[in-house]
């Protein structure tokens, strides 16, 4: 029985039968508006992300069926805590005393060089090598405000029971064989992201795992 697939990337709970997806499903004369419905029940679940959707439709019945992918990750885990993104907003700068500091010393030696022309050259050549005494300075602490290390901006905090949410949706997609491997490669999935999980470190969750600290949870 021959049978065509249609696939598409719609908004969680609400597909229409605008391009892409109507135009394509139009071509096989299905009831397009009971296919739309379908596929928003479906992904209902899933309001304000992208839902990769595949439709299995037969060429002689014009029958159909509807397979329902699962978002990424970063997409589930900003849903679970209502963020827009998962990312730090963009924050000016604050000027630092260094910088204060470097502003005040570039005034000074501006009014140092208009007092110059008026002095002796030994009081010159006083001023000159005070003056690269405070670049030196200045340059120090260049330095050191850029070895800094910065301090990293954490802008949401999982629950090991989200995880396990998220988890369990994605878990025909993922390599491992068993839950527990599962929370892990969610987890692992989640270090490189600016968020905790149960206020820690997301490696700090993974040794955790491995203790068997959450295995009641997984059963």
């Amino acid at each position: 029985m021959a049978k065509s697939t249609v696939e598409a990337l719609i908004d969680g709970g609400k597909a229409t039968p605008a391009p892409p997806l109507g135009p394509q499903l139009a071509v096989f004369k299905v009831n397009i508006g009971k296919v739309i419905q379908d596929i928003n029940e479906k992904t209902k679940g899933y309001e304000g992300m992208k839902v990769p959707i595949k439709i299995i439709i037969d060429d002689v019945t014009k029958g159909y069926e509807i397979e329902i992918g699962t978002p990424p990750v970063s997409s589930l885990i900003r849903k679970e805590l209502g963020l827009k993104k998962i990312a730090p907003e963009k924050m000016e700068e604050e000027v630092t005393e260094t910088e204060k500091k470097e502003k005040e010393g570039k005034e000074e030696k501006k009014e140092g060089e208009r007092e110059k022309k008026e002095k002796s050259d030994q009081e010159k050549k006083r001023e000159e090598k005070t003056e690269e005494e405070v670049t030196e300075t200045e340059e120090e602490e260049k330095k050191e405000e850029k070895e800094k290390p910065k301090e990293r901006v954490i802008v949401g905090d999982l629950t090991i029971d989200q995880c396990i949410k998220i988890t369990k949706m994605k878990r025909e997609n993922l390599l491992a064989k068993d839950m527990k491997k599962a929370l892990k490669e969610i987890v692992a999935s989640v270090v490189s992201m600016p968020l905790t999980i149960e206020g820690k470190p997301p490696k700090e969750i993974l040794k955790e795992i491995d203790e068997g600290k959450y295995d009641n949870k997984l059963d």
